[in-house]
């Protein structure tokens, strides 16, 4: 009996393990993106004397999530001596020690260089295609031409052929922030290229892959929006859950959150701390502390149809959200007959269930979610069309089961305060009982 005990202790510690290396494994996994990441792809185009030319390319596959100023930037450990000559497209933040070369002085010399784009208006001898935009990357779904970024590396010391070359280790992204875990690069085919004419295809020398994945976890400790629900048959109105994004600081410190009521620039931008940094972040002061709230109004119902308000609110003093986008997950998004001032396109993870759909701003009118303050806000209306299968604005039906500002997911009201329908569950019925007797006693009184 000992051994088995010791063998079933064993078995369950050995399961626990399991569970906890599944959890960290799958932490990064988005059940409306499975297959969302960003891809690194090294195309190394030409050999030198002493090492290779290469286009490295960011491909944004992430359907909702983008990359917005001050935009992302990609960091490696060479594997030898490398240094890079020259970047075309990008640049690197730091060019390191290169004390030891004389006459051409390289590009960057660091170990664990970190190159950023370039800036719109670059010379156009220093772009090159999908360049200087700033490190900013639309989503897939927003806009896939607008979903890639390359820069052109020109690497030193390093090997000449695809046997000699080593491929770097140990990458990063930022974008701007934590948040992505990269991969090991691994070989794949090399890409093929199609001239403009498309009469003619050649390849790269050797190519590598490398996968980056998001986490919100590791992006920041708390969420950052938060939503509230109304509705046309109910004067309640659910307000985000307190403390969603963080608790407003008892005590009065400067910079725990700004005050709505001081008319002033200066005073809504946090002061400066000892070490000159600014204290984050300038978020307005309410009881839920996010910088974004985002409101579902279920505002009118026809005979068809009915139809829903949505209102994005920046409560983030010094922070614009361009290219901004908003998820949102209900089971009658099939049945989307219009959408207004909004773009829309759905989303379908699990192709044949069409319940999530992504939204975002008109170019030029309202893609530029402005910071707090009278103009801090955008909206629109949906309306859907009724199935008579499944449509009930009973037990929160009408309000969505998800929502998502910027591929962040956001605090959801707990159930049981939706807005409640008005119905006969609402009325004090009479048990048959006491009917009974109440029209026995009335017979009798009649009677009498």
């Amino acid at each position: 009996m000992g051994f088995l005990s010791r063998f079933t202790t064993l078995l369950l510690l050995l399961s626990l393990l399991s569970a906890a290396t599944i959890f960290t494994s799958t932490e990064a996994y988005d059940p409306l993106d499975p297959t969302g990441n960003i891809t690194v792809k090294w195309d190394i185009m030409s050999w030198t004397p002493d090492g290779y030319m290469a286009v490295v390319t960011l491909y944004n596959f992430q359907q909702y999530r983008h990359i917005q100023a001050p935009g992302w930037s990609l960091g490696w450990t060479w594997r030898k001596r490398e240094v890079i000559w020259d970047v075309v497209g990008g640049q690197t933040t730091e060019q390191g020690d290169c004390s030891r070369f004389k006459g051409n002085i390289p590009h960057c010399c660091k170990k664990k260089p970190t190159v950023v784009d370039l800036l719109p208006g670059t010379p156009y001898n220093k772009q090159v295609a999908n360049c200087c935009k700033g490190g900013v990357l639309s989503s897939w779904a927003q806009d896939p031409s607008a979903a890639a970024a390359s820069f052109q590396l020109s690497v030193g010391q390093a090997g000449t052929t695809n046997k000699t070359v080593r491929l770097p280790v140990n990458f990063t992204l930022q974008a701007p922030g934590p948040g992505y875990t990269c991969g090991p690069a691994k070989v794949v085919k090399p890409s093929r290229f199609t001239t403009a004419d498309k009469r003619r295809v050649t390849q790269a020398l050797m190519t590598w892959n490398v996968t980056c994945t998001y986490s919100q976890f590791l992006a920041q400790k708390t969420p950052t929006c938060c939503v509230s629900l109304s509705s046309f048959y109910n004067n309640t109105i659910v307000p985000c859950p307190t403390c969603s994004c963080g608790c407003k600081s008892n005590t009065t410190v400067s910079g725990s959150c700004v005050n709505p009521e001081k008319p002033h620039l200066a005073s809504v931008v946090p002061n400066p701390g000892k070490n000159g940094l600014a204290v984050p972040p300038a978020v307005q002061c309410t009881h839920h502390m996010c910088p974004i709230r985002v409101h579902w109004h279920v505002k009118l119902n026809y005979k068809q149809y009915w139809r829903v308000k949505i209102t994005i609110t920046n409560f983030n003093y010094v922070m614009n959200y361009s290219q901004w986008n908003l998820v949102a997950q209900h089971p009658n998004f099939d049945n989307l007959t219009q959408i207004f001032s909004f773009n829309a396109k759905s989303l379908n993870p699990y192709a044949s269930i069409n319940d999530t759909m992504i939204m975002w701003g008109v170019k030029f009118y309202n893609d530029l979610l402005m910071q707090a303050g009278p103009t801090g806000n955008v909206q629109s209306e949906l309306l859907f069309q009724k199935e008579t299968e499944s449509f009930t604005f009973e037990k929160g039906w009408a309000f969505p089961r998800r929502i998502y500002f910027n591929g962040d997911n956001c605090v959801m009201p707990p159930p049981d305060a939706y807005p409640w329908l008005p119905n006969a569950s609402s009325r004090h019925f009479m048990s048959p009982s006491i009917l009974v007797t109440a029209v026995l006693s009335a017979l009798a009184f009649m009677l009498k």
